[in-house]
């Protein structure tokens, strides 16, 4: 399998892609091609869910968000964090400490920038949500760090 790196610059939309993109195999789940999917989301989220993009450090909406409900996957609507487990980790991204559903979420080795990190993908569609480490609060020790561009919030 050949993997393609994919470096992008929008200086519009501050979104940074480093990764790999490949999202076939989701897509069939989720049953849209990649051109579905770039009408539907628009360019930004595209660029992040879809190609593996980022949001640049403590511009995204869900940053300093407060309120209590649900973050779903902006891409197919998968609930994956509650506002339980949302902490500041003085990041820059959303960050949370436990998942809603792990069901929702599958980890993939990500190798671009070379280092080795977790990349957490929606499982329903595919879409890229972030990366988790291994460097967060109790009682998980984890740190889900998400682009608040991939998701949407719900009470």
């Amino acid at each position: 399998m050949k993997a393609v790196i994919i470096i992008t610059i929008l200086h519009t939309s501050a979104i940074v892609t480093f990764g790999q993109s490949n999202n076939a195999e989701m897509n069939k789940k989720a049953n849209k091609t990649e051109q579905q999917w770039a009408k539907e989301l628009g360019h930004a989220k595209y660029q992040v869910l879809r190609q593996c993009g980022t949001e640049a450090p403590f511009t995204g909406k869900y940053v300093n968000h407060k309120k209590d409900g649900y973050y779903h996957c902006a891409g197919c609507g998968a609930k994956l964090f509650s506002s339980k487990t949302k902490y500041d980790s003085g990041s820059g991204w959303p960050s949370f400490y436990a998942l809603a559903d792990s069901s929702n979420i599958i980890e993939v080795v990500d190798n671009s920038l070379g280092m080795a990190r977790t990349e957490i993908k929606c499982s329903n569609c595919g879409g890229h949500l972030g990366h988790v480490f291994n460097d967060g609060p109790n009682p998980t020790g984890l740190r889900y760090c998400i682009n608040s561009i991939s998701l949407e919030f719900g009470e």
